[in-house]
C-alpha cells in the first residue's frame, strides 16, 4: 500500500510531488522521527563565517524540515537541539545559543499555530535562562490546540540525565509507597522518562557524518533505525529527509524476531 495523498489533506504539495508521495509505502511510513542536529559549527568554518552564522543557518532549516516531514505524515518529529554536555562549549557561543532559541521560538510562535504543531520539550528546563524558559512556555501555551504534527525540542537533555531523574522519581514513589518494586516493568520504566507521551522513535537522523548517538533517547532508541549522513545541518533540506525515509523503508525491521 502506497502513501495516499489523503494523509496530507490533498493539499497543495509545497516540498513533493505527488509521485514521490505516492513512491512511499504506507504502511512503512516512521510515525515517530528524530534528528541529532550536528554540523552547524563545521558549516561555519567551510563558509568563513562566525559560529554563531552557523547556527543560525541551523535555525532556519528546523521550520522548513518540520513543515516536510508534515507533508509527509510524520506525527512526531524530535528535535536535539541542546545537550546537557553543549554547556562545556564557550561560554560566548553558549550565551549566543541562548540568545537564539529565545528570539527564534518567540518569532516562531504564529508560524507554528499556522503550521498546526504541537509544540513541547524535553529535558531539563531548569538550567535555561528565564527568557527561554518563558518563550517555551509561550510557545506550549500557543500550539496546545494544534494537532497536525508534535515537535519536541530537546533542550538541555541528556539520556543519562534524563535516567538519573527518572531513578530518582522512582525511588520517591517507592519511599512513598506510590510504586512496589514487583511493579517496575519496561512500560513502568518509560512512564518515568521524558517521552512518556510519544511513542519511541522509529528513525534516528544524524546529519554531519558523525557515527555515534551522543547520549540521544539511549532508552528508547533501543529498535530505531540509524540513519547518518554527512550533509551539515545548515545543508539539510526536505530531498535528504525524503531519502532517508526511502532509505529506512528498504530495511527489514525484525525488531529481534
Amino acid at each position: 500500500m502506497t502513501l495516499s495523498l489523503d494523509l496530507v489533506e490533498e493539499k497543495t504539495l509545497r516540498y513533493y510531488s505527488a509521485e514521490m508521495i505516492s513512491s512511499l509505502q504506507a504502511y512503512r511510513m516512521p510515525s515517530h522521527i528524530a534528528f541529532i542536529l550536528d554540523g552547524n559549527r563545521r558549516w561555519a568554518k567551510r563558509s568563513s563565517c562566525g559560529v554563531t552564522e552557523g547556527h543560525r543557518r541551523g535555525a532556519d532549516t528546523l521550520m522548513e524540515m518540520i513543515k516536510a516531514a508534515k507533508e509527509l505524515g510524520v506525527q512526531v518529529l524530535t528535535l536535539y537541539v541542546f545537550s546537557t554536555e553543549n554547556w562545556q562549549r564557550p561560554p560566548s557561543e553558549v550565551h549566543a545559543l541562548m540568545w537564539l532559541f529565545e528570539s527564534y521560538i518567540r518569532s516562531q510562535i504564529d508560524e507554528m499555530v499556522k503550521t498546526g504543531m504541537r509544540f513541547d520539550t524535553i529535558g531539563d528546563l531548569s538550567k535555561l535562562p528565564v527568557g527561554v524558559n518563558q518563550a517555551i512556555q509561550s510557545a506550549k501555551d500557543a500550539t496546545q490546540e494544534c494537532h497536525d504534527i508534535r515537535v519536541v525540542f530537546a533542550m538541555n537533555y541528556g539520556a543519562r540525565d534524563e535516567m538519573r531523574r527518572a531513578i530518582k522519581l522512582m525511588l520517591e514513589d517507592y519511599s512513598s509507597a506510590k510504586l512496589k518494586a514487583e511493579e517496575i516493568t519496561e512500560e513502568t520504566i518509560s512512564a518515568y522518562l521524558d517521552t512518556r507521551n510519544y511513542p519511541d522513535p522509529d528513525l534516528i537522523i544524524r546529519t554531519g557524518g558523525e557515527k555515534r548517538i551522543s547520549n540521544f533517547l539511549l532508552w528508547q532508541a533501543s529498535y530505531a533505525e540509524l540513519y547518518i549522513t554527512d550533509v551539515y545541518w545548515p545543508d539539510f533540506t526536505p530531498e535528504h529527509l525524503y531519502e532517508a525515509i526511502c532509505n529506512y523503508q528498504n530495511r527489514d525491521r525484525r525488531l529481534g524476531q
